[in-house]
């Protein structure tokens, strides 16, 4: 089988020459690598040669044609999806996935529908709240010549409405009164065009709830984030820095714990809303649901995540390894799930 590992990067050269700060005021937790995307997706190349699949890499460059004529050139069996954003516009990675679709290939995890309402934070939202799905309290804002008293409680969180990747969401995003919320607003206004959303903070415990398969997803063991060795001046929660600066202190004192430890009532629950949520918004393959555990013990979905992060040391193979499947095997699953999909009429 010829499977095709197709990525968008234009701007390599920004991972080049980049300067490193070695001067840290605090011990890091997590060893810090200088990584170039590339290897990530090089890597999972490597693993799905390693399980007999001739795979190769393509980085379609903001270019369809250069995935068009690969796909004449190459005739791929599957496509191992991991375009993000095209144009530089993250609401266009379901438009792609749209594309696979219209050219009736075998490609792997969530199909456009998906893709577009996940990104859509409060399209999602009233999605779940409609199959009694618990989502902390929100308002949307377009203008600041709205009124924005909404009757929310503060501490609020601030988000783009339709970004993912904990894309502007940094220490700032909490905001505690009105001034401050009014300025976190036109900040992000500013930085990225789009609506706000704005929701009630919920103070408790963050649970990766990691679901895995496709006609028999299941849901793999829960992760925690300990925010406990954060310092006072940081908020608990899941910043950009936190994920992607390792240079920044809140990405190594959030600290992943799992299996997290929960009593089996609230990890059944856990489970069953994040199944809930799988089914209700199309995801297939490979998917996170990110909760928040209430200091009264209530469960309130912060966001589901069709086609989460696959490094080997993120959330989600990190729950598949406790559940006793090897990077390998999991690269391997999902390639099968789309060849299945297609090839053996799954569907029908």
């Amino acid at each position: 089988m010829k499977v095709a590992v197709v990525f968008n990067e234009v701007d390599t050269h920004i991972y080049k020459n980049k300067e490193k700060r070695k001067d840290l005021d605090f011990t890091p937790y997590f060893e810090i690598e200088d990584t170039h995307p590339f290897h990530e997706y090089e890597k999972i190349v490597n693993s799905l040669k390693k399980s007999g699949y001739d795979a190769y890499l393509l980085n379609i460059k903001d270019n369809l044609n250069l995935f068009l004529e690969d796909l004449d050139r190459n005739k791929p069996d599957v496509i191992f999806n991991l375009v993000e954003l095209y144009k530089d516009q993250p609401k266009l990675e379901m438009n792609f996935t749209g594309l696979l679709e219209l050219l009736n290939l075998a490609y792997t995890g969530a199909p456009p529908i998906t893709l577009g309402t996940c990104q859509n934070k409060v399209l999602t939202k009233r999605i779940l709240s409609s199959i009694r799905i618990k989502t902390p309290r929100f308002r949307i804002v377009k203008s600041l010549d709205e009124s924005i008293k909404y009757n929310l409680h503060y501490p609020l969180i601030v988000k783009p409405a339709f970004e993912d990747a904990s894309v502007g969401i940094d220490n700032n995003a909490v905001v505690y009164d009105l001034d401050s919320l009014r300025k976190r607003i036109q900040y992000l206004f500013d930085y990225l065009n789009q609506p706000v959303l704005i929701e009630e903070f919920i103070w408790g415990r963050e649970l990766n709830v990691a679901i895995f398969g496709d006609k028999k997803p299941e849901v793999l063991p829960i992760s925690e984030i300990d925010f406990s060795e954060l310092p006072d001046d940081l908020h608990p929660i899941v910043s950009y820095q936190a994920k992607w600066d390792p240079y920044h202190i809140a990405y190594h004192k959030t600290i992943p714990v799992c299996p997290a430890p929960l009593d089996d009532k609230i990890r059944k629950e856990a489970e069953k809303i994040a199944l809930k949520c799988f089914y209700a918004l199309g995801c297939r393959d490979y998917a996170r649901v990110d909760m928040r555990l209430s200091k009264d013990n209530k469960l309130f979905v912060l966001e589901v995540n069709p086609n989460p992060d696959l490094q080997e040391d993120a959330g989600f193979m990190r729950s598949a390894s406790h559940a006793g499947y090897s990077y390998d095997t999991v690269l391997k699953m999902i390639v099968d799930f789309a060849y299945q999909r297609k090839y053996n009429n799954r569907d029908k």
